[in-house]
């Protein structure tokens, strides 16, 4: 809950101190007051994190809607492949084989300081199915366990980005939450594994 708190306010103090940069043309001209249908974009990500012994994949399709050319807002879902092979030394696991299958739906926020960095947070809620194989008995015993965990993706990337035409993006982000479940920490220790994204985003109404 700390975590989540300071990362909220992390975003408030972001947003009004980008304010500031704020073009003139965007306060004058008349399109940008209300919805406007310019601004939706559409698009989505792929990641991937690794470790030594662990492997996790994805993709997030999203849609969303830039609110000034420093700041967009939307909604995602996502669904998530992890892995983890089995370790007879008891190392970094019980000599288990891990594999689950994540999906679940978030929301996101970028705020743009420079025209080719942003900060991005993301928060979601997953829904897990997972399957055991441990090797510790003959012969290897094999579980299931369904379940959710929430999390909350901090990070930031660099873009190629024209507001209201198209942008691509990498980055880099963590999740924030402590979650046993989490699709972003390792299934056993709980560590963070750090997640790499790559996207691309196109507006359905583009500017001339």
């Amino acid at each position: 809950m700390k975590k989540t708190l300071i990362a909220i306010c992390f975003l408030i103090i972001a947003s009004h101190a980008m304010a500031q940069f704020t073009r003139q043309d965007e306060t004058t001209d008349p399109d940008n007051f209300g919805f406007n249908k310019r601004s939706l974009f559409v698009g989505g990500t792929l990641g991937v994190g690794a470790s030594n012994y662990s492997f996790n994949a994805g993709a997030s399709p999203e849609i969303g809607y830039t609110v000034k050319d420093w700041l967009d807002v939307g909604a995602l879902v996502n669904i998530n492949y992890y892995s983890e092979r089995n370790d007879p030394t008891n190392f970094y696991n019980y000599n288990t084989r891990t594999r689950s299958l994540n999906y679940g739906v978030g929301a996101f926020a970028r705020a743009y300081p420079l025209h080719f960095l942003f900060l991005q947070v993301e928060p979601e809620l997953n829904f897990l199915s997972a399957n055991y194989k441990t090797y510790n008995t003959a012969p290897p015993t094999n579980y299931s366990l369904d379940a959710n965990a929430a999390s909350l993706l901090i990070g930031a990337g660099y873009c190629e980005r024209i507001a209201g035409q198209s942008n691509f993006y990498i980055a880099v982000m963590f999740d924030a939450l402590d979650s046993k479940y989490s699709p972003y920490r390792d299934a056993y220790t709980n560590t963070i594994l750090p997640v790499f994204k790559a996207g691309f985003d196109f507006y359905l109404h583009p500017h001339d």
